[in-house]
Formats: structure tokens, C-alpha cells, sequence
């Protein structure tokens, strides 16, 4: 019985170490694969920023030769307007992703707090309705929406596309702030409603402010659907190059018979920071927003 006793302790004693090893190799080759999964990741960004310090004659080359051909003059073309006049794209992009910005999370917050607080007639039909939107690719959604911009007088201005834009951001939002709300107890609309709040007053000053996480991930959402966006701004705005956002603006270093690709990874880069400056004011609420929109609607 002894020498049974000791065998098993011994069994016992080599199983911990056995999964510290599985562990530790385990562990190893997942850092392995995320090191790699990073690294394919941002080369791709890593190059852009290589080519845009190289001229156009030299930025197609496959060895990068900082040193020696590092240069600013792409920038200051760009920001001088040699190439277009990129302020003006600038100025359109910021207008345009603001104002969609703030109209889509106001249209879905009220949206989405009417869907999870009240009940109604079609309330299923209209949040079913929010997912078959997004199904339909936007190439077919170019010729209605002309159509209709074209009724409503809206057609090659700027409030047009923000309405184009909207279109496609509050049903996505309105479906993740649907589901956030959720997560907030109703017992706080009804202490609010006992402390003499409308209904208005109870969403804006007590479930707002408990929704920020949610918030940010919208707002973030929308922005980038306007930032970005080639084909709406293409058709919905009007030729002139004052009139040309960011991503429309950048066709310019596309010609037909050559591509300034040092120009254009130059104007890449510009066009990316915003969108950069705006990941890092909101990315502390991401996580929580994804996370609490995706539990319920």
C-alpha cells in the first residue's frame, strides 16, 4: 500500500507540470500567430508611409531607401495645392462627417430607445426592416436615392449626401443602440418619471448619459461611413473641385496614363489621421459598447 501510495503522489505531481508545459507552448505559439497576424496587419500601413516620403518616379521600387530619398515634397505639394486643392477637400470631409455624425446617433438614439422602452404596432417589422437594409449593396441604392435627392431640390449639395450617408448609418446604429439600451434597468425611467421628467426629459438626462459607451461606438460608426465613402460623394456631389470631398479628391493622382503614387500615399496618410484622431478619443468605450450593444436586440 505504501509503494501504491507513492505512485500516485508521484502521478499527482507530474500532472502540474505537464499542463505548465502545454500551457507555456501554447501560450508561445499564440503570441507567435498574433506577432504575425500584427505584422501583416500594419505592413500594408508601413509601406503607404515608405511610398509617401518617395517620389512618384521612384515609389513603384521594392527596396525602401529612406536615407537617401526621404523627402517632405509630397506633403507640401499636396498642403500647397499644387495637386488639387486639398484644404477645400479637407474642409467638405470634416463638414460632411460631422454633420453625419451628429444626425445619425440623435436619429438613433430617439430610435433605439423608442424600440426598446415603448411597444407599438410594427416594432418587430421595423427592427427586421433595420438588417434587410443593410443587405443591399450600395451600387443599387445609388439610382433611388438620386432619384430622390433630385425631387427634394438636394442633389449636388452637401446636406443631400449627409441625408445619403444617413441612410446607411442609423439602421446599423439604431439596431446597436436598440440592444444597449436594453441593458439599462427600465427602474431608472420610472424613478425619473416619479421625479416629474417627460419622457424626452427622461431619455436625455438620466439614459444618455448611461449610454455613452454605446454612443461612441455609433458615432464612431457614422463618421468613418462618411469619412471614407467614394462612390455616394461621386455621384451626389457636383463636379466642381471645390465641391470634391477627401476619398473623391484623392481620383486626382489616378490618370489615365499614370498614377502619382507618391502624391497619393502622401494624401493617404492625411486622410487617415482623423480618422486615427477619432479612433483614439472613443476607443475607450469601444469594447463596453460592442460588447453590450451585441447582447441583446
Amino acid at each position: 500500500m505504501t509503494v501504491e501510495a507513492a505512485s500516485l503522489k508521484a502521478v499527482a505531481a507530474a500532472r502540474p507540470v505537464k499542463r505548465s508545459q502545454r500551457s507555456r507552448v501554447a501560450s508561445v505559439g499564440l503570441h507567435a500567430a498574433l506577432v504575425v497576424a500584427s505584422l501583416i496587419a500594419v505592413f500594408p500601413v508601413f509601406w503607404v508611409l515608405v511610398t509617401s516620403f518617395k517620389p512618384d518616379a521612384r515609389a513603384v521600387e521594392t527596396t525602401p531607401k529612406l536615407v537617401n530619398e526621404s523627402s517632405l515634397d509630397n506633403y507640401t505639394r499636396i498642403l500647397a495645392g499644387e495637386k488639387g486643392d486639398f484644404l477645400a477637400w479637407f474642409g467638405n470631409s470634416v463638414v460632411i462627417a460631422l454633420m453625419t455624425t451628429v444626425l445619425a446617433v440623435f436619429l438613433s438614439a430617439t430610435t433605439g430607445y423608442a424600440a426598446s422602452r415603448f411597444r407599438f404596432p410594427g416594432k418587430r417589422s421595423l427592427m427586421l426592416s433595420f438588417l434587410v437594409v443593410q443587405m443591399f449593396p450600395f451600387a443599387v441604392l445609388i439610382v433611388p436615392l438620386y432619384n430622390i435627392l433630385l425631387v427634394l431640390g438636394l442633389q449636388g449639395t452637401s446636406f443631400g449626401l449627409v441625408l445619403v450617408y444617413c441612410t446607411t448609418a442609423v439602421p446599423f446604429c439604431t439596431y446597436m443602440l436598440k440592444g444597449y439600451f436594453d441593458t439599462i434597468p427600465t427602474d431608472i425611467d420610472e424613478a425619473g418619471r416619479v421625479d416629474g421628467l417627460t419622457p424626452f426629459g427622461v431619455f436625455w438626462r438620466l439614459v444618455l448619459p448611461l449610454a455613452r459607451p454605446g454612443l461612441a461606438v455609433t458615432a464612431f460608426y457614422a463618421f468613418l461611413t462618411a469619412w471614407g465613402e467614394v462612390a455616394f460623394a461621386s455621384a451626389f456631389l457636383s463636379a466642381a473641385d471645390e465641391s470634391k470631398t477627401l476619398a473623391v479628391g484623392l481620383q486626382v493622382f489616378v490618370q489615365q496614363n499614370r498614377t502619382e503614387w507618391g502624391h497619393l500615399a502622401a494624401a493617404s496618410i492625411l486622410v487617415a489621421i482623423p480618422a486615427i484622431v477619432v479612433f483614439y478619443l472613443v476607443q475607450r468605450f469601444l469594447v463596453t459598447g460592442l460588447s453590450s450593444g451585441a447582447v441583446k436586440g
